[in-house]
């Protein structure tokens, strides 16, 4: 009997919908999930396909063609470690594992490097696109050896998504760079949702706009510079009612969002390595003062604040909320762009960003149009140091910074909290200023701290000493210089 191509792991939506992906497109796949029935239930409904199942370890790893190649698809930390100690003795030098879960890329350089010593290669690979992706076509990023990936390649290139016929899926780097990339995907999707929502809320609470209306709206959007999955699915929910109470389901969903860390894991990576990102953080930050629900509620009876409703011309701002809402999301896919720049200099990941925009613009969550336009910005200009200075996007957001601006504006004068929008704006402000005011801040530091500053005049460190001693006040201060400190 002919073995299986590739055995999978984890049963749960996500890998059930990859499985079925991989049969349709001519693999024959084995399959285990440690709860049983879960495998009875799947195969049940698979029946006629070209899938076998496994009810151990052992089997499994009988069941699949040798050199090995086996795919998790587990709950991201110690539940993967656990799976790969139960797996690892039915395996041989050779074989390898893949982890498609949202693993910290960290986690995955350990795992590398410690099934490395037993000769057993290691592929880490972010999967993007939820369930209809993985059944259809994700966005695939896969990090690890380059001789394990080429053992994958024709796999993943026939199951993941295809744009203008390109599968959207590349070799990334070695180690954690695939999850890394996957990391960063995720910390960009939490900045673009939040400034969809800062979006929503203008409207909803600053022009009184109907979920009819806004649904029509980001429907519109969603033909225009604006085209993305995110658009398309928030101008499908509007629509959405309740099948009990006949109500907008949206209005009926509690104002608490969560998160499963990998937002977080991108702002910590990003303060470690020391690049500014502030639209992602901003969005993990507001994630996280929507779970103090119930504080918020009590603060709304207290706090004073503006009130009212929009007095301007109502279409108009609706068209400059399009314009801040695109130059918002490319600030965001700047921030994240950079970091990656950053990480790959400082991991030795060697990742090009042009292919990620490629991989980006089908099947995952972030994909839109204008990643055809970051892609070819630093496929024209690998080193661009900034998505920002790329011309098209140069001179894209100097056309609507006036729009971008007055939509933050109005989101402060009315009391509606804009905060992805805003420090995206602030992000570009800053980017753009050649003097910022840190030497007061420097100042500051070497005044209570003696922490020294550099001068624009002159090479060197320097102290002063800052305060005045009574006896003398009309002294100025003494500056010592301390060159090459």
């Amino acid at each position: 009997m002919a073995k299986a191509d590739i055995g999978v792991i984890g049963l749960a939506v996500m890998g059930q919908n990859l499985v079925l992906n991989m049969e349709r497109n001519g693999y024959q796949v084995a399959v285990y999930n440690r709860t049983s029935a879960v495998t009875d239930e799947f195969m049940a409904g698979a029946e006629g396909k070209n899938i076998v199942s496994a009810y151990d370890m052992q089997a499994l790893a009988d069941a699949v063609e040798t050199p090995r190649r086996v795919l998790l698809m587990v709950k991201a930390g110690a539940a993967v470690d656990a799976v790969i100690d139960q797996l690892k003795p039915h395996l041989e030098p050779g074989d390898i594992i893949i982890d498609g879960g949202n693993s910290w890329y960290k986690d995955t350089e350990r795992r590398a490097a410690a099934l490395a010593e037993d000769g057993i290669n290691f592929l880490g690979v972010g999967v993007s696109g939820g369930e209809e992706g993985a059944l259809w076509g994700p966005s695939i990023m896969p990090g690890g050896q380059p001789e394990a990936y080429a053992r994958v390649q024709k796999l993943f290139e026939d199951i993941a998504a295809k744009v203008n016929g390109e599968p959207c899926v590349s070799y990334l780097g070695p180690r954690g760079a695939g999850h890394y990339v996957k990391m960063v995907h995720n910390g960009i999707e939490y900045g673009v949702m939040q400034a969809i929502a800062e979006v929503y809320d203008l409207f909803r609470r600053g022009l009184g706009l109907s979920n009819e209306e806004m649904g029509e709206i980001f429907a519109r959007w969603n033909k225009g510079m604006l085209e993305s999955f995110l658009i398309e699915i928030t101008a499908e929910i509007f629509p959405q009612v309740d099948d009990e109470t006949g109500q907008p389901l949206v209005d009926l969903i509690l104002d608490r969002a969560a998160q499963k860390g990998t937002g977080k894991w991108t702002s910590q990576d990003a303060m470690d390595l020391g690049y500014p990102i502030p639209t992602i953080t901003q969005a993990v930050e507001s994630r996280i003062i929507s779970a103090y629900k119930q504080e918020r509620e009590e603060a709304a009876k207290v706090l004073a604040g503006p009130e009212g409703r929009y007095e301007g011309d109502r279409d108009a701002f609706i068209r400059a909320a399009e314009q801040a809402l695109y130059a918002t999301e490319i600030a965001t896919y700047a921030q994240g762009f950079g970091l990656m720049r950053l990480a790959s200099d400082e991991y030795g990941y060697g990742l090009s960003y042009s292919e990620v925009a490629k991989i980006w613009r089908g099947g995952c969550i972030i994909r839109a149009r204008f990643l055809d336009d970051i892609r070819a910005a630093f496929a024209e200009q690998p080193d661009l140091p900034n998505l920002l200075l790329a011309p098209h996007f140069r001179e894209q957001l100097a056309g609507q910074q006036e729009a971008w601006r007055h939509v933050v504006k109005t989101g402060v004068e009315l009391g509606i909290p804009v905060p992805a929008l805003s420090s995206a704006l602030a992000y570009y402000d800053s980017y753009r200023s050649a003097r910022l005011p840190a030497n007061l801040i420097q100042a500051q530091r070497d005044f209570f701290g003696a922490h020294t500053y550099e001068r624009l005049d002159r090479e060197g460190t320097f102290h002063t000493m800052w305060l005045v001693p009574p006896e003398t006040p009309d002294d100025e201060g003494v500056e010592k210089a301390s060159e090459g400190k």
